[in-house]
């Protein structure tokens, strides 16, 4: 394999977009760890959130060759709804407004699936921009993967943190940020 300048300045390139791609799963990760959750859900989260950040790429690189720009406007507003979903539902629970003890969205197989979903349709984006490109799709697609997932685990780690300084309301604080990365979407 030949580690040329041009192969290192792609990888950099593509480690910056996954960086960045990366950071909604690092801020969504502070709001879904407030919950307090376990070490081996955080690692399970992490682990669908970086699949979801190989998966939507591919699709997107797929879909774009015969949609364009009309999906990537589909998709970020498809996005923010399902953050504010998410957002609503732990504040629900939070403020136990449905009367009985629910369990948070992401407890579930369908709520992880959406949360991993609307967390990574921003790669959906990267991948339909990607086959403009001469990028190493593997390359760009692992990079995505990885860092959504490590982003993702290093934010609930740092919510589940959080949570003991804000106390009881932690869950509530993790809603308003859902919400409010959703509405930013949105609008």
């Amino acid at each position: 394999m030949d580690f040329s300048l041009p192969l290192w300045g792609q990888f950099f390139t593509l480690w910056m977009i996954s960086v960045a791609l990366g950071m909604d799963a690092f801020s969504l990760g502070i709001g879904v760890g407030m919950q307090g959750l376990r070490f081996r859900r955080i690692l399970l989260i992490s682990g669908m959130i970086g699949v979801f950040h190989i998966l939507m790429p591919l699709v997107g690189f797929t879909v774009g060759r015969f949609l364009g720009s009309l999906v990537e406007e589909i998709a970020v507003m498809v996005g923010g709804g399902l953050l504010c979903l998410l957002g609503t539902n732990m504040l629900m629970n939070a403020f136990h407004v449905t009367g009985e003890e629910e369990s948070p969205l992401h407890d579930s197989l369908w709520g992880l699936l959406l949360l991993s979903f609307s967390v990574s349709l921003d790669s959906l984006s990267a991948g339909l921009s990607l086959g403009f490109f001469a990028a190493d799709l593997l390359l760009a697609v692992l990079l995505f993967g990885t860092t959504g997932g490590v982003m993702a685990c290093t934010g609930m780690l740092l919510g589940r943190r959080a949570r003991s300084w804000i106390g009881d309301y932690g869950e509530a604080v993790g809603g308003l940020i859902l919400i409010s990365f959703g509405l930013r979407f949105l609008l």
